[in-house]
């Protein structure tokens, strides 16, 4: 046994510190493809902030790397092992700590899950807006880290919104309180938001205040048919410059509705080359959805189906919740993350499937098509290191085409690994250098989850 291990066997409880290769290796990986990892020391899985302050002081004093870790859901590569590190899993620092009706807050520890955050919150008439897709196993730790977002940001807003405080345990082992418990706040720097979307580079979050919303009423929904990609984003455009703010905006090319239909027979036309899908939670509802529907059918659309209750809107919405498992039917899958201006949408969609024609590879995108964050899905052989090597190219060119677009590389998933040399590219040297010394501030060994974002 190394020092480093026997040191935190020594200081922490039995189990929390596992050696076991088979139990380390399980834990090397989050969900994304094409990053490599390095084989850890050890997993330490934390119950307590005393416990993380012992870890990242020992990891301190031994010139140690940690790599925080939640449920590992990320597609970005950021929550990867490096050679020798140590992996430091919250996925134990479970608990819900306060929930406040009144000031509308929770504070929470970065284990919770967020759905399960979400239901406790609606026993109190509230909601925790922010909701990832992987919302019923992603942590709250996570989200943070990664800035998520979810299918009603264009209503609601990401993670950064609702965060008021957090507490970080930073790389020497201090325990650092940013952030406040009220509504209003603006003394000092905000190092909270600094924290969001740091992706454990700066610091290790043990625990979070975050703000609660009332809960909205159940939503209605419409899905509209186009048979073009450019007037379902006219549609989008439309709808968003008549003043209205549906609770969900979302949006699927024409390889994704044949994946779809494949998969789940849902009876989409083969002519269907877009589908939008629009809700909206608020009392106008039914008049909102019947003035949306007049715009999507003034833009084009071929058919316009609005939901009569919750239980047919929740069907109408199956479609886009089975889009990545759809795609991961066609092969091994590559799931890109590029948020455009949202009147730029369609060349963002149109120059996605040309790279596909290019590279010979099927390509589908979902979107967030209220706020213009696309999710390119390239799907592949893994066992044929051609189609691997146009996979990786064409994920290159998409990113590409985003910043040329006047995007950015990512919209929620975070940098990680897998982006790291485009984010130099989006910030610009100025930018790069000043995050750097950033880094150095709060890590001067840098042992917080090396290699990644830089």
């Amino acid at each position: 046994m190394s020092e480093l291990t026997e040191r935190l066997v020594a200081g922490l409880p039995a189990g929390a510190v596992v050696v076991d290769p088979d139990v380390t290796g399980a834990y090397r990986y989050d969900m994304a493809g094409f990053c490599e990892a390095g084989e850890p020391a050890c997993v330490v899985f934390a119950q307590t902030v005393e416990q993380v302050q012992f870890v990242m002081r020992t990891a301190s004093e031994l010139r140690v790397p940690v790599v925080p870790q939640g449920a590992r859901t990320g597609l970005s590569g950021g929550a990867n092992a490096v050679a020798g590190c140590v992996l430091l899993s919250l996925v134990k620092m479970d608990r819900i700590l306060e929930l406040d009706p009144v000031n509308r807050i929770a504070v929470v520890e970065p284990g919770v899950v967020n759905a399960v955050l979400s239901r406790a919150a609606e026993k109190h008439g509230l909601a925790y807006p922010p909701d990832p897709s992987s919302w019923e196993s992603c942590t709250i730790g996570g989200n943070i880290g990664t800035g998520a977002g979810g299918l009603c940001c264009v209503k609601y807003g990401v993670t950064s919104e609702y965060v008021l405080g957090l507490d970080v345990v930073l790389a020497d082992g201090r325990l650092l309180r940013t952030g406040r418990r009220t509504a209003k706040g603006v003394a000092g720097y905000d190092l909270t938001r600094l924290f969001v979307g740091s992706e454990g580079t700066l610091g290790v979050v043990v625990g979070a205040v975050l703000a609660l919303r009332p809960a909205p009423a159940p939503q209605l929904a419409l899905a509209a048919e186009f048979a073009s990609t450019d007037a379902a984003c006219a549609a989008v455009n439309d709808i968003i410059g008549a003043g209205f703010t549906p609770s969900l905006m979302e949006l699927m090319d024409t390889v994704m509705i044949r994946a779809v239909n494949r998969l789940a027979r849902m009876g989409l036309p083969e002519s269907t080359r877009a589908l939008l899908m629009v809700a909206f939670d608020g009392p106008q509802q039914r008049a909102e959805l019947e003035a949306v529907g007049q715009l999507c059918r003034s833009a084009g659309a071929t058919e316009v189906v609005p939901a009569e209750d919750q239980a047919e809107s929740e069907l109408l919405l199956q479609a886009r919740r089975l889009a990545l498992t759809a795609m991961d039917t066609l092969g091994t899958t590559m799931v890109d993350d590029v948020a455009v201006p949202r009147s730029r949408m369609a060349e963002m969609l149109n120059g996605v499937a040309g790279i596909g024609e290019r590279y010979g590879l099927t390509i589908g995108v979902c979107c967030h098509a209220g706020d213009g964050n696309t999710h390119p899905i390239v799907a592949f052989d893994a066992a044929d290191p051609e189609q691997v090597a146009r996979a990786r190219e064409s994920f290159e060119e998409i990113m590409a085409l985003g910043l040329e677009l006047g995007g950015t590389i990512t919209g929620e998933h975070g940098v990680g690994l897998l982006k790291r040399e485009w984010l130099a590219r989006e910030l610009g040297p100025v930018g790069l250098d000043l995050q750097r010394q950033m880094k150095g501030l709060f890590d001067p060994l840098g042992i917080l989850n090396p290699g990644k974002l830089f």
